[in-house]
């Protein structure tokens, strides 16, 4: 009988930027991290690749239309929250086309650029961690345990 392999959950996240301004997204209804800042983000569905998804929840999520040629990974991190290890990745793309607009409005109540020097103190701290760590090209990073604020 073969060993069942241990699972890990993927996540893409899109980290747009312009102007030095960095946009971010509120979550809301969710019962997860809700009122809290992050980025357009979702879950691979599977039979996709990692730049697959972020196209398609780039679309879901802000309208926008991304080229997956365009996408350029800039961080990685591996995440150990108890009873589900998650590996999320992060990318961007100098370009875009469309406005970002919120399209899933039961679950996003903002969608806003924030200004580098100006970010909202209500930013998931994973999501912080990131932004630190690309911000100062640092490409992989580690987390264990969760602040989980639920709202359900």
């Amino acid at each position: 009988m073969a060993k069942e392999r241990f699972k890990i959950t993927p996540a893409v996240y899109l980290v747009l930027m312009k102007e030095n301004k960095i946009l971010l997204s509120q979550r809301y209804n969710t019962g997860y991290f809700d009122n809290h800042y992050s980025f357009p983000a979702g879950h691979l569905d599977g039979e996709e690749t990692l730049k697959q998804a972020m196209v398609r929840e780039a679309k879901e999520e802000t309208g926008i239309v991304l080229d997956a040629g365009d996408l350029e990974l800039i961080h990685t991190m591996n995440r150990k929250i108890p009873g589900n290890e998650r590996a999320d990745f992060f990318f961007t793309a100098k370009k875009w086309q469309g406005e970002p607009q919120i399209m899933e409005l039961d679950k996003c109540d903002d969608l806003s650029w924030f200004g580098l020097d100006n970010l909202p103190g209500n930013i998931i701290p994973y999501i912080r961690q990131a932004i630190d760590s690309f911000l100062n090209n640092i490409n992989y990073s580690e987390r264990e345990g969760e602040e989980i604020i639920n709202n359900q």
